[in-house]
Order: structure tokens, then C-alpha cells, then sequence
């Protein structure tokens, strides 16, 4: 189908570069450069969507990236299909294959615009009191529908196919917005040699200055001299210009998110290119040239196909070259939608009349409209429209009531004036302050290094806006270090003014009536809902939002929260600002999951770690189990053999002889300076300062509340040294923790910290044969008990390799850790093995070092342990220094809470009958015969099979669990109640006499 609509001599695109595209199935064409709103617009196509809740009919309402209305699907295959893209962003390339959303059969004729006929019943917050009973109905009924009905285009089922990058970069200055305030405040930041990034969401620089005729800046039209200044900033090596670019979260210390569309505008993107880039900057200084976004008019059938902002219409003829239609009608409250009035009628499109709210209008676009002979009805209002499927008639009256007058049109332009963007200054943290004169919020109090210039800093009229803007890039590369700059201010000429305009409902869509004047045009709400939200007792703006769901659409209420904020600010016969503003939040539009995931997917999803000893694991039959970002060995099965037998082999072997385990994944940290001790006396319950160099301790990590945060062994190498081990999970958190500490609250002590999980491979040999299969290996340490007691740890070497070897254990056995660097890790592995072969030893996974450590009681932190537990609670208090006075805990654990009676207490558990393996997390009651819901005194926090005791055993943590040894509680199961007899933790050489053994 041709193009009838464009208007020769009109717009900025070259008639002979054609490109075809389909919607919905039917072939159009359309020029390179044209949005697909645009393109469609050119071919007569109005209708391109239906509203979410009562499927209305809905038509292209803006030019830019605040679109509600038309979303639609774009397909390039089977797997890349794209919901709710808006097609007034969406470059049209040749190909392009898009569909309308929500509807069924077909868009002229949808089924569900029943719900239209049946809006009295689902008038806003219906669904708050509608789904309450039967109860039962609820997950029979209520939810899957609900859920089948809910969002609006279809999800892609396929993996994506298409790869995304991401950059991270810093810069001087950062100008967010790519219009006249933009581009000056960029080339003013430039001229000092400051490093600048300056980004915009459309394909070209310019913003406003698509659409505005009527602009002078250096002697060229705005649009010349915007792409000019474009170019001359892209072949400066100081700068880099990102267009096609949003700026969708501003965060802290001046770190922004950009979403860079690299090929989605291209036919045939090829291989080599991504499809997005996300852009992690963080500035020195930030500019916001954010602009501002146009409202429409709130009055009866405002959403019908056909009707426009202003401001879009001007965009599709002066930038497109596209007449939104040949009879237009008019409504405003301020002078921007005069200017749109006077383009289209110079280009030959037929103005039908401008109905201005305003009982006065003046000025030059006033003047200049008259002298066109458009008529001008100021004091009236638009009361209603017709139509169906595009708009036919506007009916106008006095705004103040009187007789009613329909007038013929085939689209209607319509602006209520404009609202700064603030998004991305409330995003940083700063708070807007509303100017009461101009009736909009604008930026107040700053929280970060940033500024706001032009429309979204409320500057009116192109010279100010330059003006502000010049002097502020000049000022943010001054702030950032860089000199001051040599290029000349531009100056500006025009007659547009952007101020003025209402906010609220307009006459016909008052309090008293019951006709549909939208609000939210994506989710149907309109002005009597936002009354009915107050009558229903909403005194918040954010309560009214979530009533109503104003706001909440994919266009995050862009065009709608000031009037809804208007409405219920009048309902309630309260000021606007105290009824509240509703919280910006990123993304400004939204993000791709690609652009955000980028390269972490299927394998790269999440990082993968593997220890030095992984392939000799792999290489051997490991099973292995992901713990946090390690791959562990969980159990190593022999032929024949299921995990169970696998896991009953190796904890036996370990007790008989020995077992090699790899500890590699264990937190490591060097705690080293002249205050070392002092610092661990600090951060740990335990006493350091006596604990001589050569000798380990096992140390509890508190936080501030007194609950265990972590534990380790801890060796010291030297009067200034400390090696400190973290669980596996902790390791990470316990550096944060401890770094947070030295630089807060120790600044004053002499020490340094460093992280050193991954320089030293660990493999734990456990088992009486230990030291027979470590001996051979070993120079310069003597192996004895008497030189190298439980808790010791020397240094020296092994296979010629530098080694830390620790004299300790996790299995109750007598053991060794040996450290070496992870480089050397498998080879010193390696000679273990063939060593522990001649004594029968084998490997041990996760899953067996699980087994052994229960057997003799020993916990582990988040798993035996939940947060709420304390040293006393796991039966570790000589594990606190007696004599200590100060250590991160200590006032917590004297809290009146902490050391009453009725605390849950670690204890063990033994079935009466051998055989029951209890369920980890399993609740325990006293009484089994007790009415539902039962007390629950306590739970499973561990539970094995253990072969060497020939029974189940488990612990747990029980109120008062010590008081209990002995007794006969239950533990509750769907089946059944098992019977559970209190014990002590320890289940195996309860003497602990096999540590030397």
C-alpha cells in the first residue's frame, strides 16, 4: 500500500530511499529515517492498539518514548520476537515485521471490548473487592485467569539469539538529553578539553527541535545548527556522542545506566554487531537536559484513534514530512498548540477550529493564527468526541456551560502544556519543589554533583534555555579540573514559549459526571476513578496510584501522574504538593533483559570457580555440587556404587585410614602490621594477643547484635601475621566486615588486609594414617605431636613447593591442612594421592566431610546457625575470652533477650528407631497430641546417615535444649511422628581422643 499521506516539500527525510514494512500482516511502505509511528501515520493507519483493561480503541498519541498507546510486537523471527515496543521509537528498516497487542480476532474487531460495555463493573480497585470469596475460588479461578489476562504483548518462547555488550567508562561531564540545552551545555564543557559523554535516546540529536519551525540559533535554523553542533562534538576527541542512547538510572556517586540501541534499526544487523550495549558511567559532574514531556487534555472519549499531543503532530509533519490529518481540530489550554495549528495550515492541512480553554488568549502565535483565518473559540471547552475506530467530530461548548456545537474532524491536537522531565534528578536522590506560579514540580535540593538546565529546570523560551545551558557545561568542566573554554555562546531567535497550560480534568469531566475522560490511557483510567479512589478513602498520592493503577503502565505515567496528582489534589480540597508525588524510579523507560543480563546467560549465567584440584576430580568420577560460584566435589562414586554408598565408604575410610579433601574454596584472609593482634582481639570473642606464633585457634566472628556471623581457624605466623579461614560462603562478606571495621571504627590501628582465598590451594588429609601419608612429602618441619601439636601450623615445604601446613581438624581425626600456591595445587594432590594409596586412604567429597564433621558435633555457620543464634545458644561460649573487655559484640550479648531462659539451644538427636534419617528443617513439638497449629520448640538444623555410629543422627536447635538431654520430644511428619530422644552433639569418640590418635 503507498504512502498518501505525506506532504511534499515537508520534513527532512529523501523521498527515493523507500522501505516496506508490515503491520499486522498488510504491506506498507515507508522512507528510511520514518519511526514506524510515523510510517503508519503516512499510510492513513491511526488505529494501531487496544487499551489494557477495557480494549479500546487506541491511536498514536505522542512522538517520543512517553507513548501509552501504541505498543506492538516487533518479529524478525521465530526467536526474535519483541513485545511492547513503541512504535514512536521503533526505526523503520526495511522488512520490519510488527503486530498490534491485545486483541482478538483482529484489531478493527476485538472481543474483548465487552469489558468497554461492562466498565460499570470494574471500576477502579474492583479487583480488591470482587476476588475475596469464595475463598477456595481463588487459586481455582480467580488467579489463572487473572494471570492469563494480565500483560499485553506476548513473551518470546525461544532463547534469544542475539549477543549484547557492555562498556563501563568515566568521564568529566555527562550531559543527559541530546536537545539545544543539551548539545550547548556539551560544547561548552568540550571547549575546556574536559572529557565529555553526551547521550539521547532518538537516532538524531536535537530534541524540541525536531518539531519547532520557528527557531533561529547562530544565524541557522534550530535543526541546522543542532546537527552541526552534533557533528562538530563527534570529531572532537574529547567527546563522545551516544545517540540512540537512554539514560535510564541515575544511582549514587554519580553512576549512571545507559542503553545504547545499536542494531535494531538495521535490516540486516549481521553478527559482528550486538543488538543493545549497556553503558555503566560514572561522572564527575552530571548534566540533565532532560526536557520536558507535553499532557494531553483531560475530557470525555480523549482517547480515541486520531487524537494527538501537539506537540507530535508538529514532530510528524516538520520532521516526517506526515499530516496527521486533513481535517484538524485543536483543543489547548496554552500557546504550544498554536504553533502545531499554524505548521499544518501553512503545509495545506485544514484547520477546523482551536478551542482554547483560556478566556483571554494573546501573543504572536495568537496573532499569527488569526491572521491565517483559523477560528479561535477561547472560554470553550471540548465536552466529547465521535467516532469509532478514528475520531470524526468534536463537540464544543462555553466552558462555563451553554449550547453545544459538533464540528466535523478527522484528528484532533490537543495540549494541556508541559511537565519537566525530573525522572532522572529524582532518581539521584534530589527533591523537587513545586513552583506554584507556573503550576509544575522542578528541581529543588540537590543530592549529588549534578544540574539541571533547560525545560526540565522550568526555563522558558530557546535564549534562556542556551543561556543556562552554555554556563552550566562551562561550570561542570571547571568543577570537574578542566580550564576555561574559548568558544562563543549561541544565540537564539524565536516566538514559542512553552508556558502556561492546566492540570486536571477540564469542564465536562467534573466530579458530577460519569464519562470516561482518560487519565492513564494504557490502563484506563480515567478522571472518576481517581475520585473514586478518595472517596474510597486514598489520601496519598501513592495510595491513589495503587488503587487506580495511574501511573503503573510501560510509560511509568508520564503523561498521566500530574493530572491524576491534579484531580486528587482538588478531590480532596488540598494544595497539590500536599497531596504528594509519586517516586521516580529507575528505568526512566524500560530495559531489555539482555541489555541487562548482557553475557551471563547458560554457562556464564553466573560465575563459575573451579579449585586448582577440579580437573583431578572430574578426571576420577566427581559428582559435583555448586556451592555459592564453586564447583565442589560432592562425592566421588565407585562402579556399582549411588551416592549413599559412595558417601558410607569414604566417611568409613576416613575413620579407618585416611581421606583427602579439597578445602581449596575456604575464605583465606592475611591479617598483617605491628596491630594485627589487636585488631583480631577486636573483631573476634576469642583472646589473640597471648597466642604464640606457630599456633592456631578456632575463632567466632559476632555481629554487632551477637549473633555468630562466622568462624575459622585462625593460625598465627608471626608476632605481626595472622592466616584467617572464613566459611566457604563467608569468605566475601567476612573481608567486607572486616574492612568496614578498619577504616570506620579501627581506623587508628597499623594493620593491612588482604584476600587470599585464591592463592593457596587447601587439601585437608584426615585420618589416623594422616601423618604417615604427609611425612614423606614434607622438608624442613618436624611431623612429630610433640613439635607439631593439634592447632599448630609451620611453614615450609612439600614436593619443593612453599607450603602453610595446619595441624587441625574438621573431622575429629588427626589432621592436616596443607596450603600451597594454587598453581602447584594438583601436583602437590597428586603426590598425596599415590602416597595415601599405599595406606589405603581415599577421596572425600562435600557430602562425607558433612557426615564426619555432625559426627562430632562441629556446626556450620548458616546452616546449624540461622542469624539468631549466639556463642552460648551453640555451646561455644570457651570460645570467649573471659578476661576480654571489648570485642564487635559484646554489648549485644548482655541484651536481657540473649541470656534469658526459653533460647534455642544446639543439641543432637537420636531416632528411636536406628534407622530414621530425620529431615533437615523437620519442626519438633513436646506433645504430638496437641491441637493444630502445634507449639514448635525447636528444628532439624542437620541430618545424616552415619555408618561408622551404624544409625541416623541429627542436630538441632531445641528451646532450652541443654535442660533436655534425655528426653523423649517428636518431630511431626506428614506420615508420621518420629520419636526423638535429646543427646549431645557429639556422636562419635565423644573424648576426642582420636585427635592424636
Amino acid at each position: 500500500m503507498a504512502a498518501t499521506h505525506r506532504i511534499s516539500g515537508h520534513g527532512r527525510l529523501t523521498p527515493a530511499k523507500t522501505v516496506r514494512f508490515t503491520f499486522d500482516g498488510q504491506s506498507y511502505s515507508g522512507l528510511a529515517g520514518d519511526t514506524l509511528a510515523s510510517a503508519l501515520l503516512a499510510n492513513g493507519v491511526h488505529l494501531v492498539g487496544r487499551s489494557f483493561k477495557y480494549h479500546r480503541p487506541r491511536g498514536i498519541l505522542s512522538a517520543g518514548a512517553e507513548e501509552p498507546n501504541a505498543l506492538v510486537s516487533v518479529e524478525r523471527d521465530a526467536a526474535r520476537r519483541t513485545p511492547n515496543v513503541r512504535a514512536t521509537v521503533q526505526e523503520l528498516y526495511d522488512g520490519l515485521s510488527a503486530s498490534s497487542q491485545n486483541r482478538w480476532p483482529s484489531l478493527s474487531f476485538d472481543v474483548g471490548a465487552v469489558n468497554d460495555l461492562a466498565s460499570p463493573m470494574f471500576s477502579a480497585g474492583f479487583y480488591y473487592k470482587t476476588f475475596m470469596w469464595p475463598k477456595a475460588a481463588w487459586k481455582s479461578l480467580y488467579e489463572p485467569k487473572i494471570r492469563a489476562a494480565a500483560g499485553l504483548g506476548v513473551s518470546p518462547d525461544q532463547p534469544d539469539p542475539d549477543h549484547y555488550s557492555a562498556r563501563f567508562e568515566h568521564c568529566d561531564v555527562l550531559v543527559l538529553g541530546g536537545g539545544a540545552a543539551g548539545l550547548a551545555a556539551a560544547l561548552a564543557a568540550a571547549e575546556t578539553g574536559a572529557r565529555v559523554i553526551i547521550c539521547d535516546e532518538q537516532a538524531e540529536l536535537g530534541g524540541a527541535l525536531h518539531f519547532e519551525a520557528g527557531t533561529s540559533i547562530d544565524g541557522a535554523d534550530g535543526w541546522s545548527w543542532a546537527q552541526a553542533t552534533a557533528a562538530k562534538l563527534a570529531a572532537m576527541d574529547n567527546v563522545r556522542v551516544l545517540p540512540r542512547t537512554t539514560a535510564f538510572g541515575y544511582y549514587a556517586q554519580n553512576f549512571v545506566g545507559l542503553t545504547e540501541r545499536v542494531s535494531e534499526h538495521l535490516a540486516s544487523p549481521g553478527h559482528d554487531l550486538p543488538r543493545e550495549r549497556l553503558w555503566q558511567v560514572r561522572a564527575k559532574r552530571v548534566i540533565l537536559a532532560t526536557g520536558a514531556i507535553e499532557r494531553h487534555m483531560v475530557f470525555a472519549d480523549n482517547d480515541r484513534p486520531g487524537i494527538l499531543l501537539a506537540s507530535a503532530a508538529r514532530t510528524y509533519l516538520n520532521h516526517y514530512g506526515v499530516a496527521v490529518g486533513q481535517n484538524v481540530g485543536v483543543y489547548t489550554a496554552n500557546d504550544t498548540a498554536y504553533a502545531a495549528a499554524i505548521d499544518l495550515k501553512k503545509a495545506g492541512v485544514n484547520i477546523a477550529a482551536i478551542v482554547d480553554l483560556r478566556d483571554n488568549p494573546a501573543g504572536a502565535l495568537v496573532d499569527e493564527a488569526r491572521a491565517l483565518g483559523i477560528e479561535i473559540n477561547h472560554g470553550r471547552a471540548v465536552i466529547k468526541t465521535g467516532g469509532r475506530l478514528r475520531v470524526s467530530s468534536m463537540t464544543i461548548q462555553p466552558k462555563n456551560g451553554g449550547g453545544e456545537r459538533n464540528i466535523p474532524i478527522d484528528a484532533l491536537l490537543m495540549s494541556s502544556g508541559w511537565t519537566p522531565s525530573v525522572h532522572l534528578f529524582s532518581q539521584s536522590r534530589g527533591k523537587v519543589a513545586f513552583d506554584d506560579a507556573t503550576k509544575r514540580f522542578l528541581p529543588g535540593t540537590y543530592a549529588q554533583d549534578c544540574v539541571s538546565v533547560g525545560a526540565c529546570n522550568g526555563t522558558d523560551g530557546i535564549s534562556a534555555t542556551l543561556d543556562e545551558a552554555y554556563a552550566a557545561g562551562e561550570k561542570a568542566a571547571k568543577d570537574a579540573g578542566a580550564k576555561a573554554g574559548k568558544s562563543a555562546k549561541p544565540k537564539a531567535e524565536t516566538s514559542e514559549s512553552w508556558a502556561g497550560g492546566m492540570l486536571g480534568a477540564g469542564p465536562g469531566a467534573g466530579a458530577d459526571t460519569t464519562v470516561k475522560a482518560f487519565v492513564d490511557f494504557q490502563n484506563d483510567v480515567t478522571a472518576k476513578d481517581i475520585r473514586l479512589a478518595v472517596r474510597e478513602g486514598m489520601r496519598s498520592i501513592e495510595h491513589v496510584k495503587r488503587f487506580t493503577t495511574n501511573g503503573m503502565a510501560t510509560d511509568q505515567g508520564k503523561t498521566s501522574n500530574m493530572h491524576g496528582l491534579a484531580i486528587a489534589a482538588e478531590t480532596l480540597d488540598k494544595d497539590i504538593p500536599a497531596v504528594g508525588l509519586t517516586t521516580f524510579r529507575a528505568p526512566y523507560t524500560p530495559v531489555t533483559f539482555g541489555s541487562i543480563v548482557n553475557h551471563g546467560r547458560g554457562v556464564l549465567f553466573d560465575p563459575t570457580r573451579k579449585t586448582a584440584m577440579h580437573g583431578w576430580a572430574e578426571a576420577h568420577g566427581a559428582v559435583f555440587e555448586d556451592v555459592g560460584q564453586w564447583k565442589r566435589a560432592w562425592y566421588f562414586p565407585k562402579p556399582g556404587e549411588d551416592m549413599h554408598a559412595a558417601v558410607n565408604r569414604e566417611c568409613v575410610t576416613v575413620r579407618k585410614s585416611a581421606g583427602l579433601f579439597d578445602a581449596s574454596t575456604l575464605g583465606k584472609i592475611e591479617v598483617v602490621g605491628p596491630d594485627a593482634a589487636k585488631f583480631m582481639e577486636l573483631l573476634y570473642t576469642n583472646p589473640w594477643e597471648k597466642l604464640e606464633p606457630g599456633r592456631c585457634r578456632y575463632g567466632i566472628m559476632l555481629r554487632e547484635d551477637g549473633f555468630i556471623y562466622d568462624d575459622g581457624v585462625v593460625g598465627r605466623l608471626a608476632a605481626d601475621r595472622f592466616h584467617v579461614t572464613t566459611t566457604t560462603g563467608g569468605a566475601a562478606r567476612v573481608m567486607n566486615h572486616m574492612e568496614d571495621y578498619l577504616q570506620t571504627e579501627f581506623p587508628h590501628l597499623n594493620v593491612w588486609l588482604s584476600s587470599i582465598s585464591e592463592q593457596w590451594a587447601v587439601i585437608a588429609v584426615q585420618g589416623p594414617n594422616s601423618r604417615k601419608i604427609i611425612e614423606p612429602l614434607v622438608e624442613g618441619i618436624d611431623m612429630s605431636d610433640e613439635a607439631l601439636p593439634h592447632m599448630s601450623v609451620r611453614e615450609g615445604k612439600i614436593c619443593g613447593v612453599p607450603t602453610r601446613l595446619f595441624r587441625m581438624s574438621f573431622t575429629g581425626d588427626r589432621g592436616f591442612e596443607v596450603n600451597v600456591p594454587a598453581d602447584y595445587g594438583q601436583a602437590v594432590w597428586e603426590a598425596l594421592w599415590a602416597e595415601g594409596q599405599k595406606h589405603g586412604a581415599c577421596a572425600y567429597g562435600t557430602e562425607a566431610m558433612h557426615v564426619l564433621r555432625a559426627e562430632k558435633g562441629y556446626i556450620i555457620v548458616g546452616q546449624d546457625t540461622d542469624g539468631t543464634v549466639t556463642p552460648n545458644d551453640a555451646g561455644l561460649d570457651w570460645a570467649i575470652g573471659k578476661k576480654k573487655t571489648d570485642f564487635v559484640g559484646i554489648r549485644g550479648l548482655t541484651r536481657p533477650d540473649l541470656v534469658a531462659k526459653g533460647r534455642k539451644q544446639l543439641v543432637g538427636l537420636k531416632a528411636k528407631d536406628l534407622k530414621v534419617v530425620l529431615e533437615e528443617g523437620a519442626q519438633i513439638v513436646a506433645d504430638p497430641r496437641q491441637p493444630i497449629p502445634m507449639t514448635m520448640i525447636g528444628h532439624v538444623t542437620s541430618s545424616y546417615w552415619s555408618e561408622n555410629c551404624g544409625r541416623g543422627i541429627a542436630l538441632a536447635v531445641v528451646i532450652d535444649g541443654r535442660d533436655r538431654m534425655g528426653q523423649t520430644l517428636h518431630v511431626p511428619m506428614p506420615d508420621s511422628v518420629i520419636e526423638v530422644e535429646v543427646c549431645s552433639p557429639v556422636f562419635f569418640d565423644e573424648k576426642g581422643e582420636r585427635l592424636n590418635g
